[in-house]
């Protein structure tokens, strides 16, 4: 939502950090753009005079648009240093830790599979398991619904799931370049499996999609804070230099007690919550 071509930063009275006016643009993360776009509206809804631009495009998109000055706030599943090798880049950036996010392995409703290992996953998204039968399923052929390479939820999976020593095959199944559109495909495709943010994962998706555990451990906010479940990370965002102005204003909002209540009800967890880095 927003105009993206709409020039960033502008504000109608001197740049002090008290200042409630003005126009920012937020962009990057597809999980964290439901929280963003929320607490976005919110926010303006008390300040009129403010206009917060949110917008999707990826992780990598967010963390680039930050680094050249294109966007005032850069949204990432992960850290900058993942996706940025510069080091004058990198060190020009500020990390604001928002907020945890869980993702889940999740599968089309035929699938009767409930369950996965590590193992398992790892077999599937480099081409081992082709069939549901691989990992006790039915004779069905698997269709993997992968994430672009700019995506930051691909790269918590590959950190947390496939780890150092597994890699995706490429070319294998179809991509998706955002969190919704695979929750669409995975509606209309038999014996697929993805992944999703839990913030993508409401009552009504999960009458249509299938929810896997992880070694029997199930995608809950309880097993993400004790350690129990590995499939997460926390949401970044970025600044370039110290958060200023309504960007600032922005992320302290987002991160307060005052938007605590979204940040529980889009299937986030507060940072105070977290018991795990």
């Amino acid at each position: 939502c927003g105009n993206a071509g709409k020039k960033t930063g502008s504000v109608k009275k001197s740049p002090d950090t008290n200042v409630y006016t003005g126009t920012i643009t937020c962009l990057g993360s597809t999980a964290l753009q439901p929280l963003a776009s929320q607490a976005g509206k919110d926010f303006t809804q008390k300040h009129s005079d403010a206009t917060i631009n949110v917008q999707g495009g990826g992780s990598g998109s967010g963390l680039t648009q930050v680094s050249s000055g294109a966007a005032d706030i850069g949204d990432s599943d992960i850290f900058a240093n993942e996706k940025i090798t510069d080091d004058a880049t990198l060190k020009s950036l500020v990390d604001h830790k928002v907020c945890g996010i869980g993702f889940a392995v999740v599968a089309s409703k035929d699938v009767t599979v409930s369950s996965l290992t590590k193992e398992q996953i790892q077999g599937i998204f480099s081409g081992k398991y082709t069939s549901w039968k691989d990992v006790g399923g039915a004779d069905e052929k698997i269709n993997v619904i992968n994430r672009t390479k700019s995506s930051g939820t691909r790269a918590t999976f590959k950190n947390t799931i496939l780890g150092k020593d597994v890699d995706e095959k490429d070319g294998l199944g179809t991509t998706q370049d955002a969190s919704g559109s695979v929750r669409t495909a995975m509606i209309s495709t038999k014996g697929a499996i993805s992944y999703l943010a839990l913030s993508y994962l409401d009552s009504d998706v999960r009458k249509d999609i299938n929810v896997l555990k992880i070694d029997g451990v199930e995608a809950s906010d309880d097993n993400i804070c004790s350690g129990k479940y590995p499939f997460w990370s926390y949401e970044h965002m970025y600044t370039k230099g110290e958060a200023k102005g309504l960007a600032k204003k922005f992320i302290d909002y987002l991160t307060s007690d005052k938007n605590k209540d979204n940040i529980e009800k889009l299937g986030f967890i507060s940072s105070s919550e977290m018991k795990v880095k």
